[in-house]
């Protein structure tokens, strides 16, 4: 896929591709840390048919929407015949007991043996994350283990 740049003096950045249907999407990064998702008309690619402004919160969200399956779906397909192991996307939500504290203080891995292989955080991808990384309202923690494993994980999250 390829990603067109395009610098904007005194407002920011333009990043966008075409679609396979031949729309161009993209979003805009303004200098004071706003986004704007745009998305052109069909049969006028350098028009603008839907302009959505995004708070960063919300920019985080839609790329963490995105981003984080595929990345799930892709470490499966990885691990596809392992018997026993499986791949999940835990979202920590804004508020929950572990928001702006570190992956350690979860104890995620002792107390049910999930492992946790990648945060993802407004389109950013944190792989193989340390015990002092700090988790944010808004991450998906990108998970391995068994089913079992999982599920509880899934509950130690939303409740701690």
């Amino acid at each position: 896929m390829n990603v067109e740049v395009t610098p904007l003096p005194g407002i920011g950045t333009r990043q966008d591709f075409v679609s396979r249907a031949g729309r161009r999407i993209g979003v805009i990064t303004y200098r004071d840390g706003r986004f704007e998702l745009i998305i052109s008309r069909e049969d006028d690619p350098d028009a603008c048919t839907a302009s959505i402004p995004l708070s960063p919160d919300e920019a985080g969200a839609l790329a963490g929407l995105l981003g984080a399956p595929q990345l799930v779906a892709e470490l499966s397909r990885e691990n596809n015949g392992l018997t026993g192991v499986h791949t999940k996307q835990l979202p920590l939500v804004h508020g929950s007991p572990f928001d702006g504290r570190t992956l350690g203080d979860t104890q995620l891995r002792s107390r049910t043996a999930v492992s946790v292989v990648a945060v993802v955080r407004a389109g950013t991808v944190h792989p193989s994350p340390r015990p002092d990384f700090v988790l944010g309202g808004g991450d998906a923690l990108i998970t391995v283990g068994t089913n079992e494993g999982l599920a509880k994980a899934a509950d130690l999250i939303d409740r701690g």
